[in-house]
């Protein structure tokens, strides 16, 4: 792999979440990379919330850092606060959420990318896309330099053809202070690309000296602290508040009055808004039996004044939003640093990309994060990472990571992108998986660690922090089924607190399923608990507690794991299938599913259509013995 003039071996458009996943990992895996991005100063910015993490997205960063990306690594070196969200549940919907510091959080990861040798940054708007035969070959940007290249990885976010709205005003930029990106929509069009509109927004920005905290709820971080990385010596940073506060009838009454000068109410806005997390004139009217909703303030970083109002999304004019915001308990006296606005712009609908995030139409071209129709940082760097080391393999001509629904939350994420048309932008949620109890967060080292490692990601420290930690978890299972707790009263003072009582003696790995008890409880009736990792005593607890739950969702994935096993055949023709409709012959033709299970997944394909392609295929089988 060489570096001349302008000749890389890859091309990282766009430098958000996904960008700095797929150019590290390109870079690390010894890619030649040139990191192509609007404002070089706005690397891995957080344009919306400044936190990572929360329901179900903690599982996709700790399946990052599992896989060998930086996500988890950045989160955890510069976090302001870090929260387990529904700690008193089960562990399928335990999440970590940190509040970062914003520009400590861009700042680390710039530092990650300029540091590296094998990733060249430029500050530049790449306009065209240069294909031959089907395969990319070169790109060139706005000033008119080309670029020889054997692999393009789009990480364009909302700069597409972005437009910023704020009330009935609009004007062109992909995010506030930033400007559009054009050309590189008519040039993916010329291709055969096709493309279609999203939006999205962000709330406004608040100075906090103008804020009554007194009047609000505290939010506080936990006194023990979790991390997403599994890399050691994480930071233990003194930890800051985030607050509570509500919206009120006052408030709904300026929104109502004021609806006629929303873009989205006007029509202005074509594009389709994120179903959960829409504005907050859209909540005000979608559920208008509520008499209030819920608003946190939260801090941008340690180096600003500027508060985050989260819940407060708003495309309406900056006059009203002062108006609503001065409602709010606490926010009487508030002056609006930034306002809020809603942002519109092109998106790939990624039916037209395989498992690998390579389009179907163009070899070598990969595209990762908002611009397959996404929302969210968490979703962004799962799908950069996946699509940097896909473009490596693609130059090596060696396999691509494909990763299953039953693998990973990014397996999940992937698969329902480029099998359902997507609408909206696409959050990753707990209930998108059908196999949530065995893909938690705190597992995600176990199911994806080796797939990390194989595909080069994985240095021999992170690995050896995952072998040790497997063994350990094996012994304390061992150690469980000998170890017996012997009913005395000493022990049963201990339970009474608890509502537990033995009148005999227990082995742990029994008492251990006990609703009630868990390593806290033990650590009080033997001392030698108190030895164990926390991450090993979660392991250890989980998989005893659930050990019945886990086996019959082990076996369901065994079950449904046979649709895998039938491959359709790549030149499969299914215009020529009977008994099929004609919708389901071009959804079917549309995303060209590569088993039966992906087949199965297509919106509007229904069970009777696999039965009859499963029939057919087995017949294809047989005529080729």
């Amino acid at each position: 792999m060489t570096y001349l003039n302008n000749t890389y071996d890859i091309i990282v458009v766009g430098a958000g979440h996904a960008g700095c996943e797929a150019v590290l990992a390109c870079a690390k895996l010894g890619a030649k990379v040139l990191l192509a991005t609007l404002n070089v100063d706005n690397i891995a910015l957080m344009p919306c919330n400044p936190a990572i993490g929360g329901p179900a997205k903690s599982t996709l960063v700790r399946e990052i850092d599992a896989l060998g990306g930086v996500m988890g690594e950045a989160a955890d070196a510069t976090y302001l606060q870090m929260k387990m969200l529904n700690s008193s549940k089960g562990p399928a919907v335990r999440a970590l959420r940190a509040q970062s510091d914003k520009k400590q959080y861009t700042n680390y990861m710039r530092n990650l990318i300029e540091s590296n040798e094998n990733i060249y940054l430029r500050q530049a708007c790449i306009t065209d896309i240069i294909v031959k035969d089907g395969r990319v070959v070169g790109a060139i940007d706005e000033f008119g330099i080309e670029y020889s290249t054997r692999a393009v990885i789009l990480t364009t976010g909302t700069s597409l053809n972005g437009r910023i709205f704020v009330g009935l005003k609009s004007y062109s930029a992909g995010r506030l202070g930033e400007k559009a990106a054009y050309g590189l929509s008519e040039s993916l069009i010329k291709h055969g690309i096709e493309l279609k509109k999203l939006k999205t927004g962000t709330p406004p920005r608040v100075d906090k000296r103008t804020i009554d905290y007194s009047k609000m709820d505290l939010q506080l971080g936990d006194e023990t602290l979790h991390f997403y990385s599994y890399k050691p010596n994480r930071p233990v940073r003194p930890q800051y508040p985030c607050y509570l506060t509500r919206t009120n009838e006052r408030t709904h009454e300026i929104i109502k009055a004021n609806l006629d000068k929303s873009p989205m109410f006007k029509g202005l806005i074509q594009g389709v808004g994120p179903r959960y997390c829409p504005s907050i004139e859209d909540k005000v009217v979608r559920f208008s039996e509520n008499p209030s909703h819920h608003i946190f303030i939260e801090p941008e970083g340690l180096g600003t004044y500027e508060a985050y109002i989260q819940g407060f999304s708003s495309s309406l004019p900056a006059d009203v939003q002062v108006k609503m915001l001065r409602t709010l308990p606490g926010l009487e006296n508030a002056h609006v640093i930034k306002p809020a606005y809603a942002v519109e712009y092109d998106y790939v609908p990624a039916v037209q990309t395989t498992h690998s995030l390579m389009s179907k139409k163009i070899k070598g071209l990969f595209l990762g994060g908002q611009i397959n129709g996404t929302s969210g940082y968490e979703e962004a760097g799962a799908q950069g990472l996946v699509a940097g080391i896909n473009a490596v393999n693609y130059l090596n001509n060696s396999e691509m990571l494909e990763l299953s629904r039953s693998s990973s939350y990014i397996g999940t994420l992937i698969d329902d992108l480029v099998t359902k048309d997507i609408q909206d932008p696409y959050r990753m949620l707990t209930s998108r998986s059908e196999y949530r109890l065995l893909l938690r967060q705190d597992n995600a080292d176990v199911r994806l660690t080796p797939t990390g490692r194989k595909f080069g990601l994985v240095d021999d420290e992170q690995f050896k922090i995952f072998t040790d930690k497997q063994e350990a978890v094996k012994r304390e299972i061992n150690r469980l089924k000998e170890f017996k707790i012997s009913a005395t009263d000493e022990v049963n003072s201990i339970l009474a607190k608890y509502e537990e009582h033995l009148d005999r003696g227990i082995r742990v790995s029994e008492f251990l399923k006990h609703p009630n008890i868990n390593y806290d409880v033990l650590k009080q009736i033997d001392e030698s608990f108190a030895q164990i990792p926390f991450d090993v005593a979660e392991q250890v607890e989980i998989l005893t507690k659930y050990e019945g739950y886990l086996k019959r969702q082990e076996a369901q994935v065994l079950q449904e794991g046979k649709l895998d096993k039938f491959k359709i055949p790549d030149d499969i023709d299914y215009s020529k299938i009977d008994h099929i409709s004609s919708e389901t012959k071009d959804k079917l033709i549309k995303i060209r599913p590569k088993t039966l299970a992906q087949a199965s997944r297509i919106g509007g394909v229904k069970p009777a259509d696999i039965s009859i392609l499963m029939v057919m295929l087995e017949r294809h089988q047989v005529a080729r013995l």
